[in-house]
């Protein structure tokens, strides 16, 4: 190993910190994992520690080095997802709640305490958000300030800095205060339009009440804003000696999770499959499930968020959509379910999805049905538990379940299990119909990649119901190689990111549909979309 160059990839998901050392050929070496602490003050509250988030990369890049010669690591890429990070004016955290402790500094992505901000947000009806589908989300940044100003109204000035979990992981690296574009036009509502304007929207921070940000050059919400991959600094005398690595190592500007794990994925090889990027839709699947576009021209599309400009690809326009809830919703269905209560007193989460699948095998067997897929004819779920992110953005439409009956067996929570997989990948289908409905040519893979994935199962029903081939890479971190990627970047190893991602990429296997049972999941597909006209009517009647 001591000849080759490699790359760290640290990727700060919502449940824990995870490094890799990467070579330069996109191949993952060696990984380590650190479980993070969440708070949940309230319902629909989400808090976490940065102080304890720095600690966890810390933990893990340093297990990745062990018996690793230091010279041949040439740089550093971090991903983390969009939570809101909250320090005082001496950079060191501060609340985001009346718990007043102050390592509870970071509202979570998933945290949906800003929904009133966010209504008031959306009735502005300013011309920017147009780049969110028309909604900005509760869980982006601009809610949660609103919601900080409003509540904790005597703390407001004492806020020194706001960052993105990501920035504020490279600004901990390096001392840099710089911003990702990534970051920020994706989650920050900053501007860089399809007419060239590119900053800070005075108008808009106006006109939701957080015109003060602007002060001392917007200093609190950043000023310096760079590309993803760019180098912003590099590692400080102190932190290289923390982590047993050389002062000056090249860290690149970063990325939210989800892109890095769209970057580590689209320039995946699989056999027979196109290469254009545009082609392709990348599935980032794990507590909940991002869906990632690219393309050359900048695409509105009603309720999708986007076109973002060089947020994941350099040159190429992003819209990003997602479901809120995905991996999450899996493990609730499981716990919240009798059977799934007693088996997961003996079984991980796992190894009781596995014996789902097993038990559904022996009933289609049972009922002479050659697909799994069969066994939900008169059992559908809405799966959105937690809101609709893409692309109806509403995030109070709820889940509906139709098929219940008084079962409590092993084999009605294969079913339920079943056909909740089913509603999340007619959830894709959802957001496809919508990208090509706006302007994107047909789509003729997904790739996909995430926690979920290693459930066969799901990949295959997602394959099945959009009548597309996937691509699932054989590097089973593609958020981490994605990350790594931008280290690459950094680094100058490559000449462009396009030649780091085409270099790093690494091949896929290819999970092609059964077009047999194409039929089958059209007439679900129909069911689907009618559950959520059924849920908008009893709303209208109950108002």
């Amino acid at each position: 190993m001591n000849n080759e160059v490699y790359f760290i990839g640290v990727d700060v998901g919502s449940g824990s910190v995870r490094a890799a050392l990467v070579n330069d050929k996109g191949h993952v070496l060696k990984t380590s994992v650190k479980e993070l602490q969440t708070w949940k003050p309230k319902v629909d509250y989400y808090e976490q520690s940065s102080n304890n988030v720095w600690e966890c990369c810390v933990f893990v890049i340093k297990n990745v080095i062990v018996n690793v010669n230091v010279a041949n690591i040439k740089g550093i890429g971090f991903d983390a997802t969009c939570s809101l990070v909250a320090l005082d004016k001496n950079g060191n955290p501060l609340a985001v709640s009346d718990s007043n402790n102050n390592e509870q500094n970071i509202i979570m992505w998933m945290d949906h305490r800003a929904q009133v901000e966010a209504d008031i947000i959306n009735k502005t009806n300013h011309e920017i958000l147009k780049y969110v589908g028309g909604k900005v989300s509760l869980e982006m940044e601009m809610p949660k300030l609103l919601w900080l100003k409003k509540h904790l109204s005597t703390k407001w000035s004492e806020f020194g800095h706001f960052f993105d979990l990501p920035d504020f992981l490279t600004w901990k690296a390096t001392g840099s205060l710089s911003r990702s574009l990534c970051s920020l036009v994706c989650k920050w509502n900053y501007e860089c339009s399809v007419d060239g304007k590119h900053g800070w929207n005075m108008s808009y921070l106006s006109k939701i009440g957080l015109d003060d940000l602007a002060e001392n050059n917007f200093e609190k919400i950043g000023n310096k804003v760079l590309m993803p991959g760019e180098k912003c600094g590099g590692l400080t005398v102190e932190v290289a000696n923390t982590l047993g690595l050389r002062p000056g190592t090249p860290v690149a500007t970063s990325i939210i999770d989800a892109h890095a794990g769209g970057l580590g994925m689209i320039g995946s090889h699989g056999e027979g499959i196109d290469k254009n990027m545009s082609s392709r839709l990348g599935l980032i699947c794990g507590t909940s499930t991002c869906h990632m576009a690219v393309n050359e021209n900048p695409i509105l599309v009603q309720g999708i968020w986007g076109p973002y400009f060089s947020a994941m690809v350099p040159n190429m326009w992003l819209n990003e959509a997602g479901q809120s809830a995905s991996g999450m919703l899996l493990d609730y269905i499981i716990s919240s379910h009798p059977a799934g209560v007693k088996l997961l007193k003996v079984h991980n989460t796992g190894d009781v999805r596995n014996h789902l699948r097993g038990l559904l095998v022996k009933m289609a067997n049972s009922h002479g049905l050659n697909d799994v897929s069969l066994l939900t004819k008169e059992f559908h779920v809405w799966p959105d538990f937690h809101g609709n992110r893409s692309p109806l953005a509403d995030p109070n439409m709820r889940g509906m379940i139709v098929g219940l009956s008084i079962n409590d067996s092993e084999e009605n929570l294969a079913l339920l299990y079943l056909a909740t997989l089913q509603g999340l990948s007619y959830g894709t289908r959802h957001i496809i119909d919508a990208l090509t409905k706006a302007g994107y040519q047909p789509f003729k893979s997904l790739l996909i990649c995430g926690g979920i994935t290693k459930d066969p199962l799901f990949v295959q029903i997602q394959a099945d119901t959009v009548g597309l081939p996937i691509l699932k890479p054989h590097e089973k971190d593609s958020v981490l190689v994605g990350s790594a990627i931008l280290g690459a970047c950094a680094s100058l190893y490559f000449n462009t990111v396009k030649d780091a991602i085409e270099n790093m990429g690494g091949t896929a296997e290819v999970i092609h549909p059964n077009l047999n049972i194409k039929t089958f999941h059209d007439k679900k597909y129909a069911v689907f979309l009618q559950m959520f006209q059924d849920q908008l009517k009893y709303r209208t009647i109950m108002d």
